[in-house]
């Protein structure tokens, strides 16, 4: 089952159906605490895990999941997939959160869903036919560098010195890069060494490449990888503002 004409309206449908059951699932959770089964995992994260597998096990696809790992991983279509990305937000009740959801095949993603819980907004993608927020296609404008204006969004450490107007830290890497993707920031730089993995970036990074985002690894490797244990270090703006973003990151020595 590659991701043809005829399976991308049935994927898109799920991930629609599975964002809306995540999030009434999260409605009803009321133990915001440790899950107690590894570090930084939230008992919230394996209830919305629960609620993913059930449906792409139907499906029929195999799975990489933060929470749970990986099952049939040989299948045509396989989904990366963070069911609860920011969920330490959503412990403190930090409206940024999300689900994020990507289908790839042997041609790399195929097609890619970010659901904002808290905001009902919606990024999508779809391989070789555009990227889209609530419906409306993305299309970023690059144009030279405006780094006076220039907002950049920073996961971990904020670095010593750089060229942009102002930063935020959000901490929730899926929306953040759709906010490039869609404008709303200039860019996204993970400041930590090695820290996320490709489920916290594949469904985004899909979005941005169909919006004419550049989203490339600080260390130049592979962003796709299905490697539950495997780490990489996005860094995403539009074309003219990549590799000065990229020289603030090599230049941080993490």
């Amino acid at each position: 089952m590659p991701i043809g004409s005829a399976v991308i309206g049935e994927l898109l449908d799920l991930f629609r159906r599975i964002a809306d059951d995540v999030e009434s699932a999260l409605s009803d959770v009321d133990d915001w605490g440790l899950s107690g089964r590894r570090p930084g995992q939230y008992s919230a994260d394996l209830v919305t895990d629960e609620v993913v597998l059930r449906a792409l096990d139907a499906f029929g696809v195999g799975v990489l999941s933060e929470e749970t790992g990986s099952r049939n991983l040989d299948r045509e279509v396989v989904v990366i997939v963070d069911p609860l990305d920011g969920s330490t937000n959503a412990s403190r009740g930090i409206p940024h959160h999300a689900t994020a959801l990507c289908a790839v095949d042997d041609s790399g993603p195929g097609v890619g869903l970010v659901a904002h819980h808290r905001r009902s907004t919606r990024w999508h993608a779809v391989r070789g036919e555009g990227a889209f927020r609530d419906g409306t296609r993305l299309a970023v404008v690059d144009g030279s560098a405006d780094w006076d204006h220039a907002v950049v969004l920073v996961s971990g450490p904020m670095p010593a010195s750089h060229p942009w107007w102002q930063s935020r830290i959000l901490g929730a890497g899926a929306i953040d890069l759709c906010m490039v993707a869609d404008g709303t920031v200039d860019g996204f730089v993970d400041m930590s060494p090695d820290a996320h993995g490709v489920w916290d970036y594949a469904a985004s990074m899909l979005v941005c490449r169909e919006a004419g985002v550049t989203v490339v690894d600080a260390a130049g490797r592979d962003l796709l990888v299905l490697d539950h244990d495997a780490r990489r270090t996005p860094v995403a703006a539009r074309p003219s503002m990549i590799g000065e973003l990229l020289e603030v990151r090599r230049g941080s020595g993490g």
